[in-house]
């Protein structure tokens, strides 16, 4: 139906008869002479109905209106002089209409398709197919395409092999709830869909395939957020016969692919690493940003030494004191707003002092004694004019409140370049976590990970310094994805389930498919799974991953499009055979009352 796309017409086009299809995007009426923007995904033309040229399609643009579709033919000829537009690729040319079809007319849209006017996020989804008109939602898009492509084509060229898994499976322990498919020919049975290919690839390394990988559909019901999704996609992966190395150098080659083809940026490689401990010690987080340098102190025993007896008291209690120093000269006022802001996350309060040639000056300078200050001093290497600011608490609290406060003053102060893309890898982490409420030890990840061969003499007797073949890839402070090296010995899992309280039987009956897999000589085998929606969304400035996925849930999980979640009708619950409870069928009622009145 076209000879050119939107973006193809340059002055080399002069003279040429065109055809051009796409959406009246802008009206504007001269004097008679009618100019549109006709608009398709590639860019935009401007098209022009002028009288003197041809007055017989006259009529129908008069008629035209905002998202119209059309078709039209016509001459390309230069712009006058002084009216090219260099914002467009086609600024140079324009369009003269000597025939126009209108394909389908519009009603009045209900948002705008301007990237410059943004209309709320209910009504984008209720509409999505008109946000997605929007040229820079379709550049969203374009680069997800360029990414998936890059990833295939890389790791193809690496002996990998995509492989597809069930989407309907047996229901196993991932950490969230399971989205439960009823079974009709299986009454009472019940499918779960995956939130993740883990098992599955493992048994693919049992099977030979030595290099799998997938874009992996998951499937989560848990709270959502800016970066969650009830249904996601994962670049999944995983090789025989590597260790964490193979995987370091594997998953940097991705990258550095994946950037250099869609963003023409070389990333530096190796990525720098740090351990679990390492990263939570100067960071707070197991994902640090890393494009500026402003670190946590701990310094517990130094102001222990102090007279100040909110700090003595929280050591005394088992906690921490943390410091954080930007050098930058901060006003009482950003002090007090501080201050706030770290309440507002759960601090109990927040303690100050400001370093100057004499000395450290605040209101609780007093407790410290000289030689306390200067200790303080030193160890934080804090510079005349810069602000000591403390929080004090129980370890988790002290560095997740610190983390987030780290990263707004480097978003404040202007610490970083938004446009900077830094990697980092963290490693070894826990193999187990301590719950208080249960008093037991759980898995941090999951029962399959690999522990620390100089940490194996600790399982059965202190399971908190057992540290693993785990690791996360890390960007800008956002998790893209994390991995392990995998258990393939029945021995060594036995000895991992006896820390958590499960005997071999149980897990058998759990997971006794992974497990009865290993028996038949299962390789080494390790890998990792990133969130390409995360990718995407970071490799386009934002954090929002419903911004790069074409049809996303709401925060309610929720389609204001499609309207889904739906009420079923009694007929599909007896072939499912489900017995609705009163909740279903007062929402069923309501939905059928709503369709009868519509």
């Amino acid at each position: 139906m076209r000879t050119h796309k939107n973006n193809e017409l340059s002055k080399e086009s002069v003279g040429e008869k065109v055809t051009l299809v796409g959406w009246v995007h802008t009206r504007r009426d001269h004097g008679g002479i009618i100019f549109v923007d006709l608009r398709d995904r590639y860019g935009i033309t401007q098209v022009v109905f002028d009288p003197e040229f041809n007055s017989n399609v006259m009529n129908n643009a008069n008629s035209l209106r905002r998202e119209f579709c059309i078709k039209i033919k016509g001459e390309v000829k230069p712009r006058k002089e002084g009216m090219s537009n260099p914002n467009l690729k086609t600024g140079e040319i324009e369009v003269f209409v000597d025939e126009l079809t209108i394909i389908n007319k519009a009603d009045v849209p209900p948002i705008e398709i301007d990237d410059r006017i943004e209309a709320g996020e209910d009504i984008r989804l209720k509409y999505r197919y008109l946000d997605l008109r929007r040229p820079i939602m379709q550049k969203r898009l374009v680069m997800r395409h360029k990414v998936t492509q890059s990833i295939r084509n890389f790791l193809s060229e690496n002996s990998f092999l995509e492989i597809e898994t069930p989407m309907l499976i047996r229901a196993t322990p991932e950490g969230a709830r399971d989205y439960i498919v009823p079974s009709r020919v299986h009454p009472g049975k019940f499918f779960s869909l995956p939130q993740s290919p883990q098992l599955y690839k493992q048994i693919l390394m049992v099977s030979g395939m030595d290099r799998y990988f997938q874009l992996a559909r998951c499937l989560r019901d848990e709270d959502l957020r800016a970066d969650r999704q009830p249904e996601f996609t994962q670049v999944d992966m995983e090789m025989s016969f590597v260790d964490e190395e193979d995987i370091y150098n594997m998953c940097e080659g991705l990258m550095k692919a994946i950037w250099k083809n869609v963003l023409n940026i070389d990333l530096q490689t190796p990525f720098k690493r740090f351990s679990y401990k390492e990263a939570m010690d100067k960071y707070g987080i197991d994902k640090p940003d890393i494009r500026f340098d402003l670190f946590l102190t701990e310094v517990t025993d130094i102001v222990a030494k102090s007279d100040f007896g909110v700090f003595k008291e929280v050591k005394a209690n088992g906690g921490i004191v943390k410091c954080i120093c930007p050098n930058k000269d901060l006003g009482r006022k950003d002090i007090d707003a501080y201050i706030e802001y770290c309440q507002s996350i759960g601090a109990k309060g927040m303690a100050w002092m400001r370093v100057t040639e004499n000395g450290l000056e605040s209101n609780i300078a007093k407790y410290f004694s000289p030689e306390v200050q200067k200790e303080l001093i030193d160890k934080t290497s804090a510079k005349p004019g810069s602000v000591m600011m403390f929080i004090a608490d129980k370890p988790s609290v002290c560095n997740d409140i610190l983390a987030r406060f780290r990263n707004k003053l480097g978003e404040d102060l202007k610490l970083y370049n938004p446009e900077d893309f830094a990697f980092c890898w963290v490693t070894r982490f826990p193999v187990f976590e301590y719950k208080e409420d249960t008093k037991s030890w759980s898995p941090m990840h999951h029962i399959f990970s690999m522990p620390q061969e100089d940490c194996l003499e600790f399982l059965e007797t202190d399971p908190g310094k057992v540290t693993g073949k785990l690791y996360d890839l890390a960007l800008n402070g956002v998790e893209l994805g994390g991995g392990s090296i995998r258990i393939h010995k029945k021995d060594l899992q036995e000895r991992v389930l006896k820390v958590i309280g499960m005997t071999y039987e149980e897990a058998e009956a759990r997971f006794g498919f992974l497990l009865n897999a290993f028996k038949y000589g299962a390789p080494p085998h390790g890998g990792i799974a990133f969130g390409l929606d995360r990718i995407c969304a970071l490799m386009n400035g934002i954090n929002d991953i419903r911004e790069v996925i074409a049809f996303p849930k709401n925060k309610a999980a929720e389609c204001p499009m499609d309207g889904s979640p739906s009420t079923i009708d009694d007929d599909q619950f007896k072939e499912a055979h489900i017995e609705p409870d009163a909740v279903a069928k007062a929402a069923l009622k309501k939905q059928t009352e709503k369709d009868s009145s519509n």
